[in-house]
C-alpha cells in the first residue's frame, strides 16, 4: 500500500507507468475510489464484439490475412468499383 496526496487541483500522480492509460475511476457511496484499467471500444464498434460469430470470422480473417491466405482467384476489385460506383449515381 502507498500513501498519496491530492495536489491542489484534485490529482493523484500513480507513476509513469500509467501514463497515457485510460481509466475507469469509480466513486463509492462511502467516499472510497476504485481506479479501474480499462480499453475503450468505440460505440460504433460494440455491435461487432456482441456478437461472438461476426467477431470469430473477423479474427479469422486477420488471421488469413496475416499468413497470407488469400482468395484464389483474387476478387476483381475493378469490377467491383465499377458496380458500387454504377449503384451510387
Amino acid at each position: 500500500m502507498v500513501t498519496n496526496v491530492f495536489d491542489s487541483k484534485g490529482r493523484l500522480a500513480l507513476g509513469s507507468q500509467y501514463a497515457g492509460r485510460t481509466a475507469l475511476v469509480i466513486v463509492r457511496e462511502d467516499g472510497s475510489i476504485l481506479i479501474e484499467p480499462a480499453a475503450v471500444i468505440p460505440e460504433q464498434e460494440v455491435w461487432l464484439y456482441a456478437n461472438p460469430v461476426a467477431l470469430e470470422r473477423v479474427r479469422e480473417g486477420l488471421r488469413e490475412a496475416r499468413d497470407h491466405q488469400f482468395a484464389q482467384p483474387a476478387p476483381d476489385l475493378k469490377a467491383d468499383d465499377e458496380m458500387f460506383s454504377t449503384e451510387l449515381r
